[in-house]
């Protein structure tokens, strides 16, 4: 890759890292993997930017990329390694919104990966159910049901009562 296609990857790579990042922080809960995982993703675009930059909607595409390779990376991550140890529990949390964050951040590390990935791509994203489902290569009444199942469990474990519970 040469001049204009370098020049244009770097703009968009600059201009969407840190929305990648983020992203791939609610999905694995962890900043040093969520980077690992905006990287991968930049370095898989990277690879294929002649085509995927010709693509009508590239920031959907880089979303795709990103939460396959990290639904990708959970299939081989033991469960020793999976978010819970490295997030943290409620009571270790700061006031304030740092609550919020730890408390919620905690709940979705127990929720199953594909789970957790719908509901950031539902919720956090906004995509449609309809978006959700194609990205994940399932069906639209699968992106709802587990929807609902992931937000009743994160109900429950945040309680009925509390200020955290979703919607």
């Amino acid at each position: 890759m040469r001049g204009q296609d370098e020049l244009s990857f770097e703009e968009y790579a600059n201009a969407r890292t840190r929305r990648l990042y983020r992203t791939a922080y609610l999905l694995c809960g962890d900043p040093h993997r969520a980077e690992d995982l905006a990287q991968a993703t930049l370095a898989k675009l990277f690879a294929h930017w002649r085509r995927a930059s010709r693509m009508e909607n590239l920031d959907a595409y880089a979303r795709t990329v990103l939460t396959r390779t990290f639904l990708a990376e959970q299939r081989k991550w033991s469960l020793a390694r999976r978010l819970g140890s490295l997030v943290g529990s409620p009571e270790e949390s700061r006031h304030g919104d740092a609550d919020l964050r730890v408390t919620l951040l905690t709940a979705l590390a127990q929720l199953p990966s594909r789970a957790r990935a719908m509901v950031v791509l539902r919720y956090w994203e906004d995509l449609s159910v309809e978006t959700v489902a194609e990205l994940l290569g399932c069906s639209t009444g699968t992106v709802k049901s587990q929807c609902s199942r992931a937000l009743a469990r994160l109900r429950e474990q945040l309680g009925e009562s509390s200020p955290y519970t979703p919607v």
